[in-house]
């Protein structure tokens, strides 16, 4: 993967999920290790806002679609509360309103590390379904990538 050339082969894509389930893994250690200091209600919340806001809504309207066509806000919704910027913007604004950072937000990046390593999930361009479906040009990167 390179500037000109915006796909993965089968053995980039496996390095970057391993870095980032490697990134879950070491924000878990240090979760466990302040476990006395994080509010687990805040973190468990911060946790599940981000599907319940990004990706629920979107998952049940592809279900409902007939077509499996949706309307495009919903991935940009998914991409949005799936972001590393709005991570560091939500936790910013948390930290500010709270008075200091909060160590339940390191619910954001091991929900966002786990996304993208165990399941391989990152931003869903709208031109694509909602829910993952093979596509001729991934499937066979001769075909050209998809762009």
């Amino acid at each position: 993967m390179d500037a000109a050339n915006r796909f993965h082969t089968e053995q980039t894509w496996r390095w970057v999920r391993a870095e980032h389930v490697m990134l879950v893994a070491a924000l878990t250690v240090v979760g466990l290790l302040l476990a006395r200091e994080i509010a687990w209600g805040r973190f468990a919340a911060a946790f599940l806002a981000i599907d319940t806001v990004g990706y629920l809504p979107g998952a049940v309207a592809f279900r409902r679609s007939p077509r499996g066509t949706i309307a495009p806000l919903y991935h940009h919704l998914y991409n949005l509360t799936h972001s590393y910027l709005t991570a560091s913007v939500v936790a910013a604004a948390w930290a500010a309103a709270s008075g200091s950072f909060e160590w339940a937000m390191l619910a954001l990046p091991i929900h966002l590390s786990g996304d993208r390593g165990f399941f391989g999930n990152t931003y869903k361009p709208a031109s694509l379904p909602f829910e993952p479906v093979p596509h001729a040009a991934v499937a066979d990167p001769r075909r050209g990538a998809l762009r």
